[in-house]
C-alpha cells in the first residue's frame, strides 16, 4: 500500500505533524504493530512497520515506542524491537528504563493473592490462558468458546475485580487486574514529559489504547485501527496501513529535518531595493523575504523550513509537460547593472524585482510572467517565521492576507485563486494561461491595503535606472569587471538607505557545516564589516555609502557612554539587540539547526572594530579632498578608544565564544587606528593629539615583541598560545611591519602550509569551543592573495583568484565559506566580505 492510499485529510495531517520541533510516535503493539492471532506468543510485528520505527527513531529529534498491554519482558521478547524503541509494558505501569511505581510490599501480596483467586476462577477453562506480569495479572479468553469467555469474565468482575486497590482495564477478549495505576494516557503523558515533545502521535486498535487518545489534544494525531467507536480524530483499517502511516511519516520528517530540496547557496540570487532583500531559487522560487525591514522577521522563510514556512513559486504548469513535473529552467541572470532578475524557460520568463520609491514602510516585491504556456503560481506568505495564523482573502484586485501584524496584499488583476488550508495557514494556488505580448504582473505589496492598479513598466524602468545610474559613477578594475560590477552591486545592495546601516549578509543561519550547529544571524551592521563594506565602494568611486554609514556611528556613538564601550554590531536603526534565540519551529537549511535570530557577540569585546573606521576616513579624505568635521570627530572618538583598551584581551575578529585573548589581529588594528588617525591629521591640517604617535608605536613594539612565535615562525593568532589565524596576515598587510621582513613572508608561509587548503583558506584550526567543522572563508582568501602580491608570488596570487571566481554562483554572488572537499559553498550568502575582497584582489591585480 502506498502513502497515496491513505485519505487525503490524514496525509495533510500527517505532514504537518512531521514539522513539529519535537516528535513523539508512540502505537500499541497487538494489533498495531503486530496483526492479532490466535496464539499470542506468535504475534509479530510486520517487518515494514519496525523499520519505519527504527528510522523515525533515528532522527533528530524525534521519540519512538510501543505502549502494550503486554508485560515488559514478554514484549521484548517478542516484538524484537530495536533498542532505539522505547517499550512501555502492562498498560504503563512498566518502563524500558524500570518501574515508574515500585512495588510496596502490601502491593506485592495483593498481587500474590489475584494470582490464587483467578488461576480458581479459570481452572479446568478450555481456551483460556493467565498471564502473570510484575504488577497484574491478566486474563485472556481469545481462543474459548463464547459461552465460556464469557462466563469466565463476569466470574472476574463480579470476584477479584472487585477488591480494594485493584485496578480493572478491559481489552478486546482480555480483563487485566493490577495493583499499581495503569493507564496508557499516563504512559503516553509521561514520555512526553521526559523528551519535550512538541506533539504527538498515537495508533492503537483495542480499548484500552482510548486513554492515550483521550490524553491527544492540540497538534496531536490519534489514529484508530479498525473498527468501533474511538476518541482518535483518523481511522486506518489494518496493521498494514499502520506500516503506511509510519513510513509516510518517517520520510515526511526526514524530509523536513534535513531540507532534501534545499537548492545550493551560491545558486540563490538576491533582490534589493535598500530597503529590503528577498533571495530567489533558480527556479523562480522566493525563498526568503523578511518585512518591514531586512532583519526583520521573515514572510516566506523556505530557504530554512521548507514550503511550509513560505514561498511564492512560480512555475511551468505539470501538466503542460505530458503529466511529468515541471522543467527545469534554461538559465537565470541579473538584468545588467541592475538587481532585476530574469528565470527563463523555453517558453516562460519570470522577472522579478523590488521596487523603489515606495515609503519608508513598504515593500512591494514584483513578478512580471510573460510567454506563451501555463504557469503555475504558489502564494504562501507565512509571517513572523510562520508562527502566526494566516486567512486569504480574494478580492476584484486580488488577495488579502489578513491576521498579520502588518497589512498585506497581493495584487492580481484577473487571476482566479484557489485557496487552500493546512489547518493553520491559507495558501493560494493559480493556474494561469500566458499568452504572447500579455504579460501577467503580480505585486506583492507589504505595510499597505492599496490594491489599486500601478504602472509596472514605470516601476520597472525606475528600479533598473536606479542601479544602473549608479553603476556608471563606478571606475571598475579590468579584472574580471563585471564579476566586480555584481560585486559592488550585491555591497549596495546590502546598504539601509535610510539608515545608512550596512548588513553583513542578506540572511540568517545558513550553516558553517551541513547538518552544524553553527548559524548565525548576520542580518545587522558590524561595525568592522559594515566600515570594510563602505571603504570597497569608496575605492570604486562611491562616496555616499561611506558618508551615510559614517553618519549612522555618529547616532550610535550618541547613546554608549564612551566609545571605548561601542558593541561590535548594532540593528540597521542603530539601537542594540535584543537577546539571542531560537525559531524551534524551522529545522534550518538541510536539516542545520537552530535558526537563530539576534547575536550574542552584540556583548563581546572586539578592540579591532575602531581601526576600519579610522581607515574608512582615511580613504574617504583621500576621495573627497577634505575630512568632514563629524568624521574627524569619530577620528578622535576612535584613537580616545584604543588609548584606554587596547592593552585588554578581546574576543577577536572571529566572535569566538570562549575566554577573551590578546589577539594578534585586534592589536593591528589598535595600530592602524592611531597610525591613519596621524596621518589623517598631518595630511588635512588636523590637530594630532601629542599621545598618538608614541602610543601607536608603542603598540607596534608590543605586537612584534609577544605576536611573533619563533618556533612556529609565524606571527600567530594570540600572544597566549601557538596557533595560527589568517587574520594574523594583516601584521604585513596593515604596514606594520614592512611586507619584505622575513617574518611577514614566514607568517604568509606558515598560513599556507596550515590553513590553505586547494581553492580556499580556513580561518585557523584550533579547538574554539562549537562542535563541528566550518568551510573556509573567501575573505582568508583575499587576505592571501593580497599578501601574495605583497611578497612577489603574483603567480600564486592569480591562480587563488581565479579558484574564488570559479566558486562564484551562475548570477555571480559569493557566500561567506567555501568547503573545498564537498565543493559547495556555505555560510550566509551574499556575503559583504567575500565580495569587497573579491573587489580588493581584482584591484590589486589590475594595478
Amino acid at each position: 500500500m502506498t502513502a497515496e492510499a491513505l485519505p487525503a485529510e490524514l496525509r495533510r495531517v500527517i505532514v504537518q505533524l512531521a514539522r513539529t520541533p519535537r516528535l513523539l510516535v508512540a502505537c500499541d503493539y497487538d494489533g498495531t504493530l503486530a496483526p492479532i492471532v490466535a496464539d499470542p506468543t506468535q504475534a509479530k510485528p510486520l517487518p515494514e512497520s519496525v523499520h519505519a520505527l527504527r528510522s523515525l527513531a533515528a532522527l533528530p529529534a524525534t521519540t519512538t515506542a510501543v505502549i502494550s498491554g503486554r508485560a515488559l519482558r514478554d514484549l521484548a521478547t517478542l516484538s524484537r524491537l530495536p533498542a532505539e524503541v522505547h517499550l512501555v509494558g502492562s498498560h504503563g505501569s512498566e518502563f524500558d528504563v524500570g518501574f515508574v511505581h515500585g512495588l510496596e510490599p502490601e502491593a506485592t501480596q495483593l498481587r500474590t493473592e489475584l494470582q490464587v483467586a483467578v488461576q480458581d476462577v479459570v481452572r479446568g477453562r478450555t481456551g483460556v490462558t493467565l498471564e502473570a506480569k510484575p504488577a497484574s495479572v491478566a486474563v485472556h479468553v481469545r481462543r474459548a468458546e463464547p459461552d465460556v469467555a464469557e462466563a469466565v469474565l463476569d466470574a472476574v468482575r463480579s470476584g477479584p475485580a472487585q477488591w480494594d486497590g485493584v485496578q480493572v482495564t478491559e481489552g478486546k477478549a482480555v480483563i487485566e487486574l493490577a495493583v499499581v495505576q495503569t493507564d496508557k494516557g499516563n504512559a503516553l503523558e509521561a514520555l512526553r514529559h521526559q523528551v519535550g515533545a512538541t506533539a504527538a502521535i498515537f495508533l492503537g486498535d483495542d480499548v484500552t489504547d482510548e486513554k492515550a487518545f483521550a490524553r491527544l489534544q492540540g497538534p496531536d494525531l490519534g489514529i484508530k485501527v479498525g473498527d468501533g467507536e474511538s476518541l482518535a480524530a483518523h481511522r486506518i483499517s489494518s496493521t498494514t496501513d499502520v506500516a503506511t502511516v509510519l513510513a509516510f511519516l518517517m520520510e515526511e520528517r526526514r524530509t523536513w529535518l534535513y531540507g532534501e530540496q534545499a537548492p545550493p547557496i551560491e545558486r540563490l540570487t538576491m533582490l534589493s531595493n535598500e530597503r529590503t532583500i528577498a533571495l530567489v531559487t533558480p527556479d523562480a522560487r522566493v525563498t526568503w523575504m523578511c518585512h518591514p525591514g531586512p532583519d526583520s522577521a521573515a514572510v516566506f522563510a523556505d530557504l530554512l523550513g521548507g514550503p511550509t514556512a513560505g514561498h511564492f513559486s512560480i512555475r511551468p504548469h505539470a501538466s503542460g509537460n505530458g503529466g511529468q513535473r515541471s522543467p527545469l529552467p534554461l538559465g537565470q541572470r541579473y538584468v545588467p547593472n541592475t538587481m532585476t532578475v530574469e528565470t527563463r524557460w523555453s517558453r516562460l520568463l519570470v522577472t522579478d524585482y523590488l521596487a523603489h520609491g515606495t515609503d519608508s514602510h513598504r515593500t512591494d516585491l514584483v513578478r512580471v510572467i510573460s510567454g506563451s504556456t501555463t504557469v503555475t503560481v504558489d502564494f504562501a506568505p507565512r509571517p513572523e517565521f510562520g508562527q502566526v495564523p494566516v486567512r486569504i482573502t480574494p478580492e476584484a484586485g486580488g488577495l488579502r492576507v489578513q491576521g498579520t501584524s502588518e497589512p498585506m496584499v497581493l495584487y492580481s488583476p484577473g487571476v482566479q485563486w484557489e485557496i487552500t488550508s493546512d489547518g493553520m495557514h491559507q495558501s493560494a494556488k493559480a493556474v494561469i494561461e500566458l499568452t504572447d505580448g500579455e504579460p501577467v504582473v503580480l505585486e506583492m505589496r507589504g505595510g499597505t491595503e492599496d490594491l489599486t492598479p500601478t504602472d509596472e513598466p514605470a516601476r520597472r524602468a525606475e528600479a533598473e535606472a536606479y542601479w544602473s545610474e549608479w553603476m556608471k559613477t563606478l571606475s571598475l578594475p579590468e579584472v574580471e569587471r563585471d564579476l566586480v560590477a555584481r560585486s559592488a552591486l550585491t555591497l549596495r545592495g546590502l546598504v539601509h538607505s535610510d539608515t545608512g546601516a550596512i548588513m553583513a549578509a542578506a540572511t540568517t543561519s545558513l550553516p558553517e557545516e551541513i547538518g552544524g550547529v553553527r548559524n548565525w544571524d548576520y542580518r545587522y551592521c558590524w561595525l568592522r564589516d559594515g566600515a570594510m563594506t563602505a571603504q570597497a565602494l569608496v575605492t570604486l568611486g562611491s562616496n555616499t555609502e561611506a558618508e551615510d554609514f559614517l553618519d549612522w556611528l555618529h547616532r550610535v556613538l550618541e547613546s554608549v557612554p564612551g566609545p571605548e564601550r561601542l558593541h561590535p554590531l548594532y540593528s540597521l536603526q542603530g539601537t542594540g539587540l535584543g537577546p539571542e534565540a531560537v525559531i524551534d519551529s524551522l529545522p534550518g537549511y538541510a536539516g542545520s539547526r537552530p535558526v537563530r535570530v539576534g547575536n550574542l557577540a552584540d556583548q563581546q569585546v572586539q578592540l579591532d572594530v575602531f581601526g576600519p573606521v579610522v581607515e574608512l576616513i582615511a580613504h574617504l579624505a583621500q576621495a573627497t579632498g577634505r575630512v568632514r568635521d563629524n568624521d574627524w570627530e569619530l577620528v578622535t572618538a576612535m584613537a580616545d578608544a584604543v588609548g584606554k583598551r587596547w592593552f585588554e584581551p578581546d574576543h577577536g575578529i572571529w566572535e569566538e565564544r570562549d575566554a577573551p585573548r590578546h589577539h594578534v589581529y585586534s592589536k593591528v588594528m589598535c595600530w592602524v587606528t592611531l597610525d591613519r588617525a596621524v596621518k589623517i591629521a598631518e595630511a588635512y591640517g588636523r590637530e594630532l593629539d601629542d599621545a598618538w604617535v608614541p602610543l601607536r608605536d608603542q603598540i607596534a613594539e608590543d605586537v612584534v615583541k609577544n605576536g611573533w612565535h619563533p618556533d612556529v615562525q609565524a606571527f600567530t593568532t594570540a600572544y597566549e598560545g601557538s596557533d595560527l589565524d589568517a587574520a594574523s596576515l594583516y601584521v604585513g598587510l596593515s604596514g606594520l611591519i614592512d611586507p619584505s621582513d622575513e617574518r611577514f613572508r614566514a607568517t604568509v608561509t606558515a598560513i599556507e602550509a596550515e590553513l590553505r587548503s586547494g581553492s580556499t583558506v580556513y580561518r585557523y584550526r584550533r579547538d574554539d569551543g562549537l562542535p563541528g567543522d566550518e568551510g573556509g572563508f573567501h575573505l582568508c582568501a583575499a587576505w592571501l592573495i593580497e599578501a601574495y602580491l605583497l611578497t612577489g608570488r603574483r603567480t600564486e596570487a592569480e591562480e587563488l583568484f581565479q579558484q574564488i571566481v570559479d566558486t562564484a554562483g551562475p548570477t555571480g554572488l559569493l557566500s561567506e565559506e567555501y568547503d573545498p572537499i564537498a565543493e559547495r559553498s556555505l555560510g550566509n550568502h551574499p556575503q559583504a566580505y567575500s565580495h569587497l575582497g573579491l573587489i580588493r584582489c581584482a584591484q590589486l591585480l589590475s594595478a
